[in-house]
């Protein structure tokens, strides 16, 4: 096995690593660009595999976990919004090199498969990329074990650990980017909720500084804690009564999986903006929202999670019965037997 990157940060036994120099970090798509060329040059010859994570046009296996640029750009518009769009993609270069990548990524082609990460964002690829739909598969994220619901000592020790109180209800919410994630809505839902509930905020510190308005306004200052990032989630998983994932875009949400492993009740938006709300069934292994924007029902779905003791007990008993089915070492599985289908004679 051979990783080509332009940044490594870790060194597994087995693997060798090839650092492909950084092109310009600005502007980006350039950057993109030359990573795509680089990759292709070197592995053109003697692999039997070539596996792709990131917009190139090369590689036999194509994973894909983000919608298409060009449904970010074309979703909803018709008519004269979508002719001024097209104007404005064709007098921007990074937006036609971002195409024009994309294009070729999702070319049909003998002896390739697109793997993506949910059943939702099969049927955005087929909307957008149908050639391609003879290729598509799904493969979604994985967890490596599952722990099941923490025990009260465990809880204790790993809120002592991260500074959160020890008493209370705890929402934890995790996501880089803030706004998407939806925690406008449930920094509004927290407020309604008990005085004894909190919110712990797991992400991007950059993000912060955007919401701390907000934070004033709604009063919940003293129950709103940002974590910044965490190189490792089992503290937080422990510390929480809760995963609120209120989100508006999301292929997968890896978050809520691996919250359900912990046992975690998880309050998560329905398919059509969260991927893995595909797989899930309202009150039996989570609850899902029809609106993640609406902050009334998402405050009744919490006040649920934390006080309902029969729901509470049903999702922590389902909820790593569904992780299970989706261990790390079921995905590996699957992805071999696309391997083994794509590799060259």
């Amino acid at each position: 096995m051979h990783v080509f990157a332009q940044h490594i940060d870790h060194h597994i036994p087995g693997v060798t690593y090839h650092t492909i120099p950084a092109g310009p970090s600005r502007p980006r798509w350039v950057n993109q660009l030359w990573f795509a060329f680089a990759t292709w040059w070197q592995t053109r010859k003697g692999f039997d595999i070539v596996h792709s994570h990131e917009l190139t046009w090369h590689g036999t296996v194509q994973t894909v976990h983000v919608v298409p640029v060009k449904y970010n750009l074309f979703h909803g518009r018709s008519g004269i919004a979508l002719a001024l769009q097209w104007v404005k993609v064709l007098a921007s270069p990074r937006l036609l090199a971002y195409l024009a990548l994309e294009h070729y990524r999702y070319a049909l082609r003998p002896g390739k498969s697109i793997v993506l990460a949910s059943t939702s964002l099969r049927n955005v690829m087929v909307e957008f990329y149908p050639t391609a739909a003879s290729m598509l598969q799904v493969v979604t994220p994985g967890v490596s074990a599952v722990t099941g619901r923490s025990s009260p000592e465990e809880k204790r020790r790993a809120r002592v650990t991260m500074g959160l109180p020890a008493l209370g209800k705890c929402i934890l919410f995790v996501g880089n980017d803030f706004r998407k994630k939806g925690l406008a809505t449930l920094l509004d839902a927290v407020r309604s909720l008990p005085k004894e509930c909190y919110l712990a905020v797991v992400g991007n510190s950059a993000q912060i500084a955007g919401f701390d308005s907000q934070v004033r306004i709604s009063g919940v200052a003293d129950r709103v804690f940002f974590l910044g990032a965490l190189s490792e989630m089992e503290l937080a998983y422990h510390a929480a009564d809760c995963l609120a994932h209120p989100t508006l875009e999301d292929t997968f949400a890896m978050v809520v999986l691996e919250a359900m492993s912990y046992g975690l009740p998880v309050v998560v938006s329905a398919s059509r903006y969260c991927g893995i709300a595909h797989l899930l069934n309202h009150r039996q292994n989570a609850l899902i929202l029809p609106d993640p924007k609406d902050a009334t029902v998402l405050t009744q779905s919490l006040a649920r999670a934390l006080y309902d003791m029969p729901q509470i007990n049903l999702l922590t008993e389902e909820g790593p019965l569904f992780a299970k089915k989706y261990l790390w070492s079921e995905q590996a599985r699957l992805l071999n037997i696309i391997y083994f289908a794509n590799a060259k004679p």
